[in-house]
């Protein structure tokens, strides 16, 4: 599978099945979760929700399981045995070989959210059911027994910075797609429109969400404006009757710039 689900991830808690569509229509895609929306005595009846779930789109649904090692992990394959879901995100994924309890026909998006899963997210990438790699900043610094990944403004500090651009390349490194973390502080659309625009331009291709009100925040940021999809299509027309490096428009065009000119179009 080909990870084009769009910028957009909205996490809908699965114990809240009365939600399931209307996260679905809001966002490009929803993730169900088994994991840390619900509490453990609702958990049985999440997994209930998942496999009853009736009139979603199954390309566009993603279950997010517990992690491997958790007591909870087994239930979860049953129950997605049962559903129509076959793409699974898995939490605090440490190791490739934790995938291997997926069958051929599910796809992979891999949480790398402890040490030892932002050590071990080039392997995880390279894994055959892997499709994607995202990280995840609470569980991170709670992994390595702090206490904040952020300081007082907002600004990650550099531990958590280090495992985003870390899951980034080793995504990119083995051909999948990467997925920013959420932002935490709802009301803050700013700081939300900031990472989103780094993000985009960085090379994730999408950023989960936990808010409806966040998932136009996102997509405005992965949106390229006006001015720079026209170049793009300028600067690939020009391509067609160049041969190696040009000039245009006062700037020299080699292959690099023409791969961002066709991810500009592709992100528009």
């Amino acid at each position: 599978m080909v990870f084009d689900l769009g910028p957009a991830l909205l996490f809908c808690p699965a114990d809240r099945p009365e939600r399931f569509a209307g996260a679905l229509a809001k966002s490009d895609a929803v993730i169900l979760d088994l994991e840390d929306a619900v509490l453990p005595q609702a958990k049985a009846m999440a997994r209930e929700n998942i496999v009853a779930a009736d009139g979603l789109d199954p390309d566009r649904v993603i279950v997010r399981v517990n992690d491997p090692a958790s007591a909870e992990f087994t239930a979860d394959l049953e129950a997605l045995s049962e559903s129509p879901f076959r793409t699974v995100m898995v939490a605090k994924t440490q190791s490739p070989s934790s995938l291997d309890a997926f069958a051929t026909d599910y796809s992979v998006i891999a949480l790398c959210e402890t040490a030892a899963g932002v050590l071990n997210a080039g392997p995880i990438a390279a894994h055959p059911r892997t499709v994607a790699l995202m990280w995840g900043a609470e569980d991170l610094v709670a992994s390595l027994g702090g206490m904040s990944s952020r300081f007082p403004d907002g600004r990650y500090r550099d531990v958590a910075r280090h495992a985003r651009s870390t899951v980034l390349v080793a995504a990119a490194a083995h051909g999948r797609a990467a997925v920013d973390a959420v932002h935490l502080d709802i009301e803050d659309a700013e700081g939300l429109a900031l990472e989103a625009a780094d993000a985009a331009a960085s090379g994730f291709r999408a950023t989960a969400c936990i808010h409806p009100k966040q998932v136009a925040v996102i997509r405005d940021a992965y949106r390229p404006d006006p001015a720079t999809v026209d170049w793009a299509r300028a600067v690939l027309a020009a391509a067609q009757s160049e041969r190696g490096v040009f000039r245009f428009e006062g700037r020299m065009v080699d292959e690099p710039v023409l791969r961002h000119a066709r991810a500009v179009l592709a992100r528009s």
